[in-house]
């Protein structure tokens, strides 16, 4: 019965973020999908070999994400920038860090990022919680700036908080000097550093609940909406992905660190270093093997 009752949960969770993130309808000739279909959708076994799928990525880490246990694993010890994966170790401080509910005021400082903004304006005034959201969302570096200075003071304070979490968490072989991942000298990680950050964000029930939504409308403070949509496209490609989070520099190429789950597994993959026409692939091969393995 017990093992009846977590099953049900697990569909009841996959369909939450599924259901939740469904495109509008756009004809009445469309049919809707029932809760029954859609849970199936969430939990249907793909095809899947039991070989490793090849990747074009130059690091690469499959962990259970319940356990920790490494399912594969290429090159994931080499010394890399993480771009803006790294985010998810600043939204992880953030939200354990808690009082989500209360207001941050931009300060001009914060606005003093590039190249990705969502253009929050000095004076103006959010909830760390829309905040949180919109920066896991679309990853916006600017909000990224706004939430460390908010956190620790100054996003050099904040780089500190981030390498001592780090350390806490057992990720000794990175060292982070901002909260958005833009290059910088002397600022790396790896995939296996990467993955168990990863870990303890998606174990953060805050965070699960924003990396599954497609889609997100942000209200500024002037009262104008605008619809972010997630920078994930496996979310997309994939019924059972449910996060994590992009990233990409120059510098780091394209990297994903991507979450899957189906009833009784749970998996985080990392993909750094690939390409822009391979990154989706791989990291979709990937977590539906590891899913099924």
């Amino acid at each position: 019965m017990k093992s009846v009752l977590r099953l049900g949960c697990l569909c009841a969770l996959a369909f939450s973020c599924v259901a939740a993130t469904l495109p509008p309808q756009k004809s009445v000739h469309r049919k809707t999908p029932d809760r029954a279909t859609l849970v199936e959708e969430a939990t249907a076994t793909p095809t899947v070999s039991g070989v490793v799928p090849s990747t074009r990525a130059v690091s690469v880490i499959v962990v259970d994400a319940r356990s920790g246990g490494i399912l594969y694993e290429k090159n994931a010890d080499q010394v890399r920038p993480a771009a803006s994966t790294q985010k998810l170790l600043t939204a992880l401080i953030v939200a354990e860090t808690g009082f989500l509910d209360q207001q941050v005021t931009v300060q001009p400082v914060d606005t003093f990022a590039e190249p990705v903004r969502l253009n929050i304006k000095p004076g103006d005034s959010y909830q760390r919680i829309d905040l949180l959201r919109a920066l896991l969302v679309k990853s916006p570096n600017d909000v990224a700036r706004c939430l460390a200075r908010d956190n620790a003071g100054s996003v050099e304070a904040f780089a500190e908080v981030m390498n001592e979490r780090a350390r806490q968490l057992g990720a000794t072989s990175s060292h982070f000097l901002n909260p958005n991942g833009l290059p910088v000298p002397g600022q790396y990680s790896t995939a296996r550093d990467l993955s168990i950050i990863a870990r303890a964000a998606y174990a953060n029930p805050t965070i699960r609940s924003i990396t599954c939504l497609r889609t997100l409308v942000f209200r500024f403070a002037s009262g104008r909406t605008r619809e972010l949509e997630n920078t994930n496209q496996v979310l997309k490609r994939l019924p059972y992905c449910n996060g994590l989070k992009t990233g990409y520099t120059e510098a780091a190429g394209h990297c994903l660190i991507a979450s899957g789950t189906r009833p009784g597994r749970d998996v985080i993959v990392v993909v750094l270093g690939d390409s822009k026409s391979s990154v989706w692939r791989d990291a979709s091969a990937l977590l539906s093997w590891g899913l099924w393995m």
